[in-house]
């Protein structure tokens, strides 16, 4: 039996302000996968990610995150479609008055945790997996730029997503640091979570291989990199 997609995005079309960004675009994601999303820059990369989490509108297709209709959402659900997507921001987002520990307590409150030793435990285990398990007293200010990453993707799965949406998660970070996260990222995957990045490094596609899917024309189009094609977007 085949598997069934976990993001199902057929003929869609997004608009920004009139403007349309993509047009019958079709994208199918299954469980446990990383997608490279490419393109040139304001091609809609991140015009897609954040329609996938509602905060943009999808104009017409059909738009399926598990058992979610995209199209159809009523803003009372947009929360509980958010907990089963970890959001991982080039920016990080952090609250920078607070530790680690305490910024990612304040997801868990959040979204409806209560238990103060389940909080704890929440906390620490997805430290562990992000390898900060002895920095969750520091603040942001006090973390490198990769331990701040590492810190928003401990935070994107705290509840366990199905999937993650990374916004390119290493445009801010030197290239060792970049190449830790998307190992990270693939790790992610082992656990059957699915993972869509965008990025501009294609350096990092290629060292790291997975799906490729590119926006081109307003079009989503599945990709393989050529040797010729750089990490600087002359290849976009």
């Amino acid at each position: 039996m085949a598997q069934e997609a976990l993001l199902s995005l057929k003929d869609i079309t997004l608009k920004r302000e009139e403007n349309t960004i993509l047009s019958e675009a079709s994208l199918d994601i299954y469980p446990g996968e990383l997608v490279y999303l490419i393109g040139r820059v304001g091609a809609g990369k991140s015009t897609l990610i954040k329609s996938i989490y509602a905060d943009i509108p999808i104009y017409s297709g059909e738009a399926r995150f598990g058992q979610y209709d995209l199209r159809k959402l009523k803003r009372k659900q947009i929360p509980y479609l958010r907990r089963e997507l970890g959001i991982i921001f080039q920016d990080f987002q952090l609250l920078m008055d607070r530790t680690v520990e305490k910024n990612l307590e304040f997801v868990l409150r959040a979204t409806g945790w209560t238990d103060k030793v389940e909080i704890k435990r929440r906390i620490r285990e997805v430290l562990s997996l992000v390898g900060l398990e002895n920095k969750n007293y520091k603040l942001p200010h006090e973390l490198s730029g990769g331990e701040q990453q590492r810190t928003v993707i401990a935070r994107a799965l705290l509840n366990k997503p199905n999937m993650m949406l990374a916004d390119e998660p290493t445009g801010n970070l030197d290239p060792e640091t970049g190449e830790q996260i998307v190992r990270l990222l693939h790790e992610i995957t082992r656990s059957g979570t699915a993972v869509l990045m965008s990025t501009h490094n294609y350096g990092m596609v290629k060292k790291y291989p997975s799906r490729v899917a590119k926006i081109d024309n307003g079009r989503i189009i599945e990709v393989q990199l050529k040797k010729s094609e750089t990490s600087d977007g002359d290849a976009e």
